[in-house]
């Protein structure tokens, strides 16, 4: 993926994908405009309105899953993001049955070297290193490549003086690289901590899901840790904890409504206001 292109209007539709289980209608003289209806609600929602919403449903506010370029496009100035790390690729260093398979089809599907995207850009006027996490490759999760680009995306700050912003989606630690993948819980963490002794700003932006080793290393240690409206996340999900406890949890458990609640991050805002939110946190940490 050119992400050059996303900032060229022509080629920007290319990058604006739903969801594979969303329904959709294409195009057609009978039909009249294309449309996706929400998981949520089954309101129909017509893919021009999608796009001027950022995506967001119209009837429910439903925050669809954006893709790494979407978030990009949405969050940051006009030709300001600058990716570096760009090339790193994963090994296979189990000999996982399959594994360099799914690797190769995610990278044809989204058009990204692994999970993470990381660059410099602009927010709002404010110069910031950016990570962005896509839950389409291999439902974002961390291995020893987003591990390193995550690293040195803090170490890339630290030179620059400059605030991080980081947008998780994942599904934890990618267990097809078994020990490499979980030591980068640790490495991430310690990546945070040396940031941290530099005095600069860390926000973090929990989108949905965002769950496992993610959740529990650099995601939620930010100084500001936000949230999207009804984003999942934890890091054993819902499901597991019922299967394991034997009980039924409670409705919204683990929903950022419901870890706003209980004191687990700072707030949650709409997708529109979240460039305006981070370009003013940032202006008044400068």
């Amino acid at each position: 993926m050119l992400l050059k292109d996303l900032f060229n209007p022509k080629a920007r539709k290319k990058y604006i994908t739903l969801p594979a289980h969303t329904k959709d209608s294409k195009d057609s003289p009978e039909q009249g405009p294309a449309i996706k209806t929400c998981p949520k609600c089954g309101k129909p929602n017509r893919e021009e309105d999608m796009d001027n919403s950022y995506k967001v449903c119209l009837g429910c506010s439903y925050h669809y899953p954006l893709t790494a370029g979407e978030r990009i496009w949405i969050m940051t100035d006009e030709n300001s993001f600058s990716e570096f790390n760009k090339g790193l690729k994963t090994s296979d260093p189990l000999a996982f049955p399959g594994y360099a398979e799914r690797v190769a089809k995610a990278r044809e599907d989204t058009g990204l070297d692994d999970a993470v995207i990381t660059g410099t850009t602009t927010i709002n006027g404010e110069k910031a290193v950016l990570g962005v996490m896509d839950s389409g490759f291999m439902m974002g999760s961390m291995g020893s490549v987003a591990g390193e680009k995550i690293t040195a995306a803090f170490e890339n700050a630290i030179k620059e003086r400059v605030p991080v912003v980081f947008f998780t989606a994942s599904g934890g630690a990618r267990m097809q690289e078994g020990m490499l993948s979980l030591m980068q819980m640790a490495k991430t963490s310690a990546a945070v901590a040396r940031f941290h002794e530099e005095g600069l700003l860390y926000i973090s932006v929990l989108t949905h899901p965002t769950t496992g080793g993610v959740t529990a290393s650099f995601a939620t240690l930010a100084d500001i840790i936000i949230a999207e409206p009804g984003a999942l996340v934890c890091f054993t999900g819902p499901r597991v904890i019922e299967q394991t406890i034997h009980q039924k949890i409670p409705e919204g458990f683990q929903k950022a409504e419901f870890l706003l609640e209980h004191g687990m991050i700072d707030k949650i805002i709409h997708r529109r206001d979240l460039k305006e939110f981070l370009g003013k946190m940032m202006a008044l940490h400068r």
